[in-house]
């Protein structure tokens, strides 16, 4: 099985100059979806949508599926 990953949305958001808190100000997403991410865990593609859609990127920018360890 795989786990996800979301370090591709950390370094976009360090590109954009954004904190964690900002994205869930820009996306209109809670606090803790954030969290969540940070630790690891998955989130309902509507949240990944709206990240996407506030930073203009694609899925494949903000998330991976990597082995699990």
């Amino acid at each position: 099985m795989k786990e996800i990953s979301y370090k591709r949305l950390w370094k976009l958001l360090i590109d954009k100059d954004l904190k964690k808190k900002d994205l869930a100000t820009v996306a209109g997403v809670s606090q803790s979806s954030v969290a969540k991410m940070s630790r690891g865990e998955t989130i309902s593609m509507d949240v990944i949508l709206k990240i996407c859609t506030a930073l203009d990127c694609d899925i494949g920018d903000v998330c991976e599926a990597i082995p699990e360890k």
